[in-house]
């Protein structure tokens, strides 16, 4: 099995009134994927970058998981039913190589 990092992108974000659905939602997605997600990750918040010269552009990224799956194409269809891509949100599939 490989491992993939999960980040999550774009406008995905419950507002505040519905933050104990979507909650309950991705609890809900969590425990239909079993072992499949290695970690359930959590909401991150920018709060720097560190540099030698210039800083790449920051990317928006809201939260993230590390999930286990046997090839990019599985790793896509664990996805495809999560809450937060019913929500408008991107979820971005990065491939650990080692």
């Amino acid at each position: 099995m490989t491992k993939f990092l999960v980040t999550y992108h774009g406008s995905g974000h419950p507002d505040p009134a519905e933050m104990e659905q979507a909650r309950n939602a991705f609890m809900a997605w969590l425990a239909e994927q079993g072992s499949a997600v290695v970690d359930p990750g959590a909401p991150l918040n920018l709060v720097g970058q560190v540099a030698s010269g210039e800083p790449a552009p920051a990317a928006d990224i809201a939260g993230y998981s590390i999930i286990e799956a046997a090839d990019a194409d599985a790793a896509a269809a664990i996805l495809a039913s999560h809450p937060f891509v019913a929500r408008g949100g991107t979820l971005q599939i990065s491939q650990a190589l080692a």
